[in-house]
């Protein structure tokens, strides 16, 4: 779920390739290149994960093909990541030249407003489509939402999970439920003594913890931007923030590795953590250790308060693009697929690991059965309402600017530097960055 920045550079090396070969691999039974569908049954979609957003896609194309347009076609051109869709849209938009895209492509929640605002051409409003809003989680929808306008249609939320090893906790003689409405004082003095007890460290994040600043951040309703300028050195809730992850770093209760790898294959799936806090989709990542099955529940996170917390990691939604040969038809199987329909949701979560934000699919069936490797908690109804109560904090283009600089910050804090000089560092280079 970790992106890299594109340079121009790769932008223009991606219009050569998009020319020679139509912008990806077709991973449809229909085959072909085509970039956009012209047979009035056709679709083309770019989606990049074929073990979590492309099953999802499928499944939709699945159920408007049975339930709606026998003929209907959904050819999902399998991209190698998040990123390269969004080198296809500026090399599209940079050439002023659009054929070269799909009719649909899903992207990442966090970058739209910067594409939208940069590319304003590119994108089809979906204020027409026949579509309850208010099903949606309105966090979900402050990313898609811009100048009043709907572009996009929610797909999958980054809802946080706080998901904790119930075993290690009872040998440590505590409960998961001491940690549902909890306060940062009492999570500490609980993974302090599951540090002694097992060994193990309570949570992780790799590299320099960015994502712990803004999930907390964001629990406490809070942002790292105001009236869209670098909240940083005045927001004490931020400051607040960094030193809790400081010292629980320096207690060794917070285990920061090296690298994207090092976090899923050996801390997470390596048995050196008790508890791991993010975005729902690392849920395949805990799963992927049979041993642990049944040892594993979920609760919401903790906060400065004691209330319980709520926040979101990530996140993706459908836009239909200028390219597209028929507007009506992507808005219609929109509306109809992840506009509304439990059984596009119900195999999207059964295939792919997707959960929903739109809140009558939480209610299914599907969603209210008990997970095995959680201990039979139903954990995906849970996240389905916790994803109602997320709060809505501002954004910004900078989003992953910010994360940055706050996150080297931490680590220069933990190697001796001072706390009040890094973090006006880390806004002195933001604010360089946005031209401030």
């Amino acid at each position: 779920m970790k992106r890299r920045v594109f340079a121009a550079l790769l932008a223009g090396a991606m219009a050569l390739s998009l020319a020679a070969c139509g912008g990806g691999s077709d991973s449809s039974s229909g085959g072909g290149d085509s970039a956009s569908g012209g047979d009035g049954h056709t679709l083309t979609l770019y989606a990049w994960d074929p073990n979590f957003n492309i099953p999802a896609m499928e499944a939709a194309g699945a159920d408007y093909k049975e339930n709606v347009d026998p003929d209907f076609n959904l050819e999902v051109i399998e991209q190698s990541a998040s990123e390269d869709v969004e080198t296809a849209i500026t090399t599209a938009a940079s050439a002023g030249d659009y054929s070269t895209l799909p009719d649909i492509v899903l992207f990442q929640d966090h970058y739209i407003q910067q594409y939208v605002s940069d590319y304003p051409d590119v994108w089809v409003p979906l204020d027409d489509v026949d579509v309850d809003w208010d099903n949606f989680a309105a966090e979900k929808l402050n990313f898609s939402t811009i100048d009043g306008v709907h572009y996009g249609m929610p797909v999958d939320g980054g809802t946080v999970i706080c998901a904790y090893r119930v075993d290690l906790l009872e040998q440590a003689g505590h409960t998961i439920d001491e940690l549902t409405g909890c306060t940062w004082d009492e999570f500490e003095q609980i993974a302090l003594d599951v540090k002694e007890a097992t060994g193990k460290y309570m949570m992780c994040m790799n590299s320099d913890g960015n994502d712990l600043v803004y999930m907390m951040l964001q629990a406490e309703g809070v942002s790292q931007f105001k009236d869209g300028k670098p909240y940083i050195t005045d927001n004490e809730t931020l400051v607040q923030v960094v030193d809790k992850i400081v010292k629980f770093v320096n207690e060794g209760i917070c285990l920061l590795p090296n690298s994207w790898e090092d976090y899923t294959n050996t801390a997470i799936q390596g048995d050196q953590v008790a508890g791991v806090m993010n975005g729902n989709w690392i849920i395949p990542t805990i799963e992927a250790v049979p041993e642990n099955s049944g040892k594993w529940e979920i609760t919401s996170m903790p906060t400065f308060s004691g209330e319980e917390g709520y926040a979101s990691n990530g996140g993706s939604s459908l836009y239909i693009t200028a390219n597209c040969q028929n507007v009506d038809l992507a808005k219609d199987f929109l509306a109809y697929t992840f506009g509304g329909s439990t059984v596009t949701y119900d195999n999207a979560l059964k295939n792919g690991g997707v959960v929903t934000t739109y809140a009558p699919a939480g209610e299914s069936a599907v969603y209210q059965e008990g997970v095995e490797y959680f201990n039979d908690q139903p954990i995906y109804a849970d996240i389905a309402e916790m994803t109602t109560k997320v709060p809505i904090v501002e954004q910004s283009p900078y989003h992953y600017s910010a994360r940055n600089y706050v996150g080297s910050a931490i680590i220069n804090i933990i190697n001796g530097a001072d706390t009040a000089s890094a973090l006006k560092d880390a806004e002195d280079q933001l604010n360089f960055e946005m031209g401030n």
